[in-house]
């Protein structure tokens, strides 16, 4: 990195940095409380309030949202006159799955390989972190030059869309001249990008019956309807044979005409095994960025270990449907509710049920805090000209904040670049990234305030 003020600052910063993101990693915020507890959550969102308020944030507050769980908000007062700007991360993580196959404890934030490694440290502990570097290295340089907002949510990963609603019950709460979403990714580290759209998505769950109770397999089995079999002849109603997602009505062959993903890099960032094919057809990035993409994401049916030679009475699933820019959340939730109803074999009972939802975004790249965010990516990765990519995954919110507020400019960035393994066992960040984001987010903001 060239030299400059503020990247020297920053640098200085990382050891710091690192210390903290590890006393956030250590809380295990996962937003699910019937899985872990809620002072878990609670403690993270002290821990951020608290660092605003050492900041010298004001109207820091804990924010209690209709899910259930809590936003962290402060505001930071700049020069009379300024702009505004949002800051947005989350701290809330996904679950870590099988603990037993991360190489070092989840929530222990470990370094090796020149990584730091452990839950939410990209996604997205880290992009608190990023912020708080960024204004730390302005406050140690002139100063912060614009009006500071932080929203620091905490149930994004589970899309029950609480600071969603709490944010349309107080408008004027968010509203800011330009919004930074610290929760997206550079296409590959090094490589900067700011993410132009977002699939929507939306979660169904699945129950069907067949019986009023498991039956002996030997005796019944052949005829008695199976609820299991019933459940698995829908679930693959949903892929065609070469694996792309089929929900009847819902047809779109949008094509990605930007950044394009190499297959082949695609296969080792994603890790298939040797001999795999992918599945779906057009380029990668039109299948991962401009098409929707159904997923099972669970099934609860007997383990293996311990299952009895029964017929399965009932059986049920959880679905995603990531849908693409230019598809309605909600109207795509009503066509894979009605595909699975009507896929159903041997008249089985079936019930679908929401369980959550997120509308698609797409960017204006053309508005002039792009160009301000181009200048500084410039300087905080020499030689490197700005990317933008699409993104698969939902942030909910960025079409909440784009309704209340469709004057303002939204730019999402963040540290979730493929070697991260967000949502992964061993998730991990890149601290050259954090370093350079937060380098990038700050110069940002003084070319910013300067335009």
């Amino acid at each position: 990195m060239s030299s400059n003020p503020v990247a020297e600052t920053v640098a200085s910063l990382i050891p710091r940095a690192q210390a903290e993101l590890a006393e956030l990693v250590a809380f295990k915020s996962v937003a699910d409380f019937d899985q872990f507890p809620r002072s878990e959550s609670e403690g993270a969102a002290n821990w951020i309030a608290d660092a605003l308020t050492a900041e010298g944030f004001q109207d820091v507050a804990l924010l209690d949202t209709p899910d259930g769980t809590q936003s962290v908000y402060g505001y930071l007062p700049g020069p009379e006159g300024a702009r505004t700007v949002l800051l947005y991360a989350h701290y809330d993580v996904q679950p870590p799955l099988d603990e037993a196959a991360w190489t070092t404890p989840p929530f222990e934030l470990t370094e090796r390989d020149g990584r730091w490694y452990g839950r939410g440290a990209a996604d997205c502990k880290g992009g608190v972190i990023m912020h708080l570097l960024a204004l730390r290295a302005l406050k140690a340089n002139g100063g912060v030059p614009v009006h500071i907002k932080v929203i620091a949510e905490g149930s994004e990963e589970m899309g029950t869309g609480g600071l969603e609603r709490y944010a349309e019950a107080h408008p004027d709460l968010l509203a800011a001249d330009t919004i930074i979403i610290g929760d997206a990714g550079n296409f590959r580290a090094g490589l900067p990008t700011v993410t132009a759209t977002l699939r929507g998505m939306t979660l169904v769950r699945i129950q069907i019956d067949t019986l009023r109770g498991n039956l002996h397999s030997g005796q019944f089995g052949g005829a008695a309807p199976d609820a299991l079999a019933a459940l698995i002849r829908v679930l693959d109603s949903l892929r065609a044979e070469d694996g792309s997602t089929t929900v009847d009505g819902l047809t779109p062959q949008t094509r990605w005409e930007g950044l394009q993903y190499d297959e082949e890099q695609f296969r080792q960032d994603a890790k298939v095994l040797d001999g795999v094919q992918l599945i779906g057809s057009g380029s990668v990035a039109d299948r991962i960025w401009a098409r929707p993409a159904v997923t099972v994401l669970g099934i609860d049916c007997p383990p293996v270990v311990g299952a009895t030679p029964s017929v399965q009475a009932g059986a049920r699933a959880l679905v995603s449907l990531r849908v693409p820019p230019g598809v309605d959340a909600a109207e795509a939730t009503k066509l894979l509710q009605a595909h699975l109803e009507a896929h159903t074999p041997w008249g089985a009972r079936v019930r679908t049920e929401q369980v959550g939802q997120g509308q698609p975004f797409s960017a204006d790249t053309t508005s002039p805090a792009y160009t301000a965010m181009a200048e500084a990516m410039a300087v905080a990765y020499p030689g490197q000209e700005m990317q933008y990519a699409g993104q698969g995954g939902s942030i909910p919110l960025c079409n909440t904040l784009a309704a209340l507020y469709p004057q303002a400019e939204i730019l999402l960035i963040g540290l979730s670049e493929p070697e991260a393994q967000i949502h992964a066992v061993n998730e991990s960040v890149s601290p050259e990234e954090l370093e350079r984001l937060s380098v990038a987010e700050a110069l940002f903001l003084q070319n910013y305030a300067a335009n």
